[in-house]
């Protein structure tokens, strides 16, 4: 798959890597990679062989935010004509306009907990806006020593809660961490998001990658099937009213997983002391 901002590798072994490739830009999101990101998560909703995603990005910036120089296209009643290509800029009146791209970057994130891979994100350096929120909505996220974080739509006349940051950080880090850092904007380092759990470990910067595939070659591991209906059960679990509803939909999970061949794969490779040999799909 061929894109402007980003690029997308799949190897043979089912991991996916999305790198966000506007290094010059420190990997700011312009309307044009909103489109490309909406396009590979789509195309990732039903690719059965691309198994656990990896996210990264090139250079020495995880991800800026919002490009500033797009978002004030927002607040013009007058858009430039090479940009009316974006359905939501072909709208006269500003407010319209900026309803209409918030709902198309905020979908982002909603999608990147929809598609069935688990996202492990590889950061180095800053994570800033909405790139904080991407963060977020990663599943695993491992950070170099140099990495850093803000919830930067509060310092510039925004609210601190943009794109899933009051839904997730809370559930990340507890109430009182998250208000204060969606209350101030200020940055945390790796050392303070390993402390309070938002990230799983520091990493040295040249093997943060390889560290991200080991652990996805681990989950590879387990049965396809499994692993889809754990990401579902997890992000279920988030807003569930009790605990016998995640009991139900456990035991449906395993019911469904026992029931397929995948089972029985796992089974003997226990007993005969051996990975187990899973089919991509």
């Amino acid at each position: 798959m061929e894109f402007e901002t980003i690029k997308f590798e799949l190897e043979e072994n089912g991991i996916g890597i999305l790198t966000f490739n506007r290094p010059e830009k420190a990997n700011a999101i312009s309307f044009q990679m909103v489109e490309d990101l909406h396009s590979l998560l789509d195309a990732l909703m039903t690719n059965l062989d691309c198994r656990v995603l990896i996210m990264k990005a090139e250079g020495k910036v995880f991800n800026a935010g919002q490009d500033l120089s797009d978002a004030s296209v927002l607040k013009s009643k007058k858009k430039p004509d090479h940009l009316k290509k974006f359905y939501f800029l072909d709208i006269p009146e500003v407010v319209k306009s900026f309803m209409y791209y918030q709902w198309r970057i905020s979908d982002l994130i909603i999608k990147m907990r929809k598609i069935s891979q688990p996202i492990i994100a590889v950061i180095q350096g800053a994570a800033m806006g909405a790139g904080f929120s991407i963060a977020m909505a990663a599943d695993i996220r491992i950070v170099g020593k140099n990495a850093k974080f803000n919830a930067g739509y509060i310092n510039i006349g925004l609210t601190g809660a943009d794109m899933g940051s009051s839904y997730f950080l809370p559930r990340l880090i507890g109430l009182s961490r998250a208000s204060e850092l969606l209350y101030t904007g200020r940055f945390f380092g790796a050392e303070e998001a390993t402390k309070i759990g938002f990230v799983l470990k520091i990493v040295e910067e040249e093997k943060l990658f390889d560290s991200a595939m080991e652990m996805a070659r681990e989950m590879l591991t387990k049965s396809p099937l499994g692993l889809r209906m754990t990401k579902q059960a997890i992000n279920l679990s988030l807003d569930s009213p009790s605990l016998e509803t995640m009991i139900q939909l456990e035991n449906r999970g395993q019911v469904l997983g026992g029931s397929s061949a995948d089972v029985w794969e796992a089974f003997n490779a226990y007993i005969e002391k051996r990975d187990p040999k899973f089919p991509l799909r």
